[in-house]
């Protein structure tokens, strides 16, 4: 289980501070899939990132009682100077996850072949991506951040991270930040909006478009439910 109780954050700005959560309460059990639904500027990455607990909350508590991942395909995290398998090493031993265990996975799902073995700081974009994917994947967590960007590499590619994010792992909880109310729909149990700091619950997705929409002047997309 994940709660979030009475969660606020501010940062400090030249004309003084600024709320970005305003009390987010939120609880999310074994197995749940959580669409977070908000414009651009709302706070969504900001709460992805003290669930993930790379920054920590102004006021407030957050009670993790499950493991959580860090947001899938963060290559943020990387040192650039030592190779992909030694970055998989460290990453492994701050989860007290088994590198040889986590290895031939990582070998096998990137794809990047001898370049794991060659400093990340020669990696392309895409390549960054596959390994912080693959590294996701490679340590069992019960919770996954999902933060907007999902889609790493070609189609062939594409699939196979889907396939192992909503198949092999149908069982985990998911946290999903994403414009794509397909994605959302598809994968996510409830939503929530997030606007001007406020976390609003609801107990369908399509209540929470609905709200969205309106709250956003979509009206328009209302009924783009899925039959």
């Amino acid at each position: 289980m994940l709660v979030l109780s009475d969660v606020c954050k501010r940062y400090k700005t030249r004309n003084g501070k600024r709320l970005i959560l305003n009390n987010i309460n939120l609880q999310i059990n074994q197995s749940e899939r959580v669409g977070i639904l908000g414009r651009n500027g709302s706070g969504k990455s900001t709460l992805i990132r003290l669930v993930a607990g790379s920054e920590l909350p102004t006021t407030g508590d957050i009670a993790r009682h499950m493991s959580i991942s860090w947001p899938l395909a963060f290559t943020g995290g990387f040192q650039g100077s030592l190779t992909g398998l030694d970055n998989l090493r460290f990453v492994c031993r701050v989860y007290g996850a088994s590198y040889k265990k986590a290895l031939p996975f990582v070998e096998e799902f990137t794809e990047l072949g001898s370049y794991l073995r060659e400093p990340v700081k020669k990696y392309s974009s895409g390549m960054l991506a596959r390994l912080a994917f693959a590294m996701s994947m490679a340590i069992e967590f019960d919770c996954f951040l999902i933060d907007e960007v999902i889609a790493v590499g070609d189609a062939s590619f594409q699939e196979k991270c889907h396939n192992e994010l909503f198949v092999n792992r149908r069982d985990r909880a998911m946290i999903m930040v994403s414009h794509d109310p397909h994605i959302i729909r598809e994968h996510c149990t409830r939503a929530c909006v997030l606007e001007k700091g406020v976390l609003t619950e609801f107990a369908d997705v399509n209540s929470a478009f609905d709200f969205y929409y309106e709250t956003t002047g979509q009206s328009e997309r209302r009924n783009e439910h899925v039959e």
